[in-house]
């Protein structure tokens, strides 16, 4: 499969992921202020942008794919998909990944017996039964629930729909296969095995993944630090894109 990483700045390896249904676009703002400090790879996960996708669709093939691809000795950002395939990577291939930045990540995406810290399971079974009637329109439902809550929620859901399509149309099975991730991942047994440090960012106002899942995080990471930003959403980086900047360069010790 071919994929798509465009590299901007100079200085340590930092690598951006971003969530279903998006392309490395999202990150376009919030990178103008990390090229000062880091090599920035933003990634096209397979099937979306430029991406081609790849087989089998799995949590652990959207890790391994770019990890191939990518320097041996990395900081990793994944927002939302993202901060999972983030967490799969450095449990995965530890030696690669050197610190963890997850914003709006959780270890389970859906409600369920024992976590109450997630979306109900029809919501994304509504999303999987519009992708193949109307996957823009699906898309842009999406992006709604993502702004939903944020103090300025006009302001981050005109970023978002600006970015969606920005590196084309995206595959539509790889979206189908991503939501099927989306609902069936469940990393809480597999935490206690991933040792970076971590730089937790959430939204105090996520109703995609609820500010307890980030906490959660933060008890179960061996070395987690939690950050919460007061008004945003599930997209704090598009809300605040400097301030989040800011706070990853400072994790990193390049400022």
């Amino acid at each position: 499969m071919a994929l798509n990483v465009e590299v901007s700045g100079g200085g340590p390896d930092l690598v951006l992921l971003h969530g279903w249904g998006m392309n490395a676009a999202v990150w376009d703002e919030m990178a103008t202020h990390l090229v000062r400090y880091f090599r920035v790879h933003r990634v096209d996960l397979p099937g979306h942008g430029a991406s081609s996708a790849c087989a089998p669709y799995t949590l652990d093939a959207l890790a391994d794919v770019p990890a191939a691809a990518l320097p041996r000795r990395v900081t990793v950002c994944g927002w939302s998909l993202g901060g999972q395939v983030a967490l799969n990577w450095a449990r995965r291939i530890p030696d690669q990944v050197d610190r963890l930045v997850l914003i709006a990540t959780t270890p389970r995406f859906v409600r369920g017996t024992g976590w109450e810290y997630g979306i109900d399971p029809a919501v994304l079974d509504g999303f999987a039964y519009g992708l193949t009637r109307d996957y823009r329109g699906t898309l842009q439902r999406f992006l709604v629930l993502q702004s939903q809550g944020d103090a300025d929620a006009r302001t981050v859901l005109r970023r978002l729909r600006g970015q969606v399509l920005m590196r084309g149309e995206p595959d539509i099975a790889a979206l189908e296969a991503g939501l099927r991730i989306l609902k069936e991942t469940d990393l809480r047994d597999k935490l206690s095995q991933i040792s970076q440090p971590a730089l937790i960012l959430h939204g105090a106002h996520d109703t995609v993944a609820p500010l307890a899942a980030g906490q959660y995080l933060q008890r179960a990471l061996p070395r987690a630090t939690l950050e919460v930003f007061a008004g945003a959403a599930h997209a704090p980086f598009v809300a605040q894109p400097q301030r989040v900047a800011q706070r990853i360069t400072e994790f990193c010790g390049e400022q």
